[in-house]
């Protein structure tokens, strides 16, 4: 069964997906990119690039980090060498906070 992502969403995460969408947008206009050029090669449609640009909640996780990689490489790449750092386990009073 087909899910509304938009109806699905709380209004504050609904705001949230609409920033994430603007932010993207500038990007690619920072970067002097035309909006068609993004999604070619990010390998999606421009329609989904607009969908995303409008911060539409159901566009794929994938097709929005092909898109951003599209834009600008190199946050991605930069953001993954940032992420190589060792995480500790919780301790059992965290685990039961987080316990519902």
């Amino acid at each position: 069964m087909k899910v509304n992502q938009t109806a699905a969403l709380s209004p504050p995460l609904l705001a949230q997906a609409q920033q994430l969408g603007e932010h993207i947008a500038r990007l690619r206009t920072a970067r002097r990119m035309k909006q068609f050029e993004a999604a070619l090669r990010a390998g999606i449609s421009r329609n989904t690039a607009y969908r995303l640009e409008h911060g539409d909640p159901g566009v794929a996780m994938g097709q929005v980090l092909r898109y951003i990689d599209a834009i600008a490489p190199t946050l991605i790449s930069q953001h993954l060498r940032e992420r190589t750092q060792r995480v500790r386990s919780m301790t059992a009073a965290e685990l039961k906070e987080l316990d519902f």
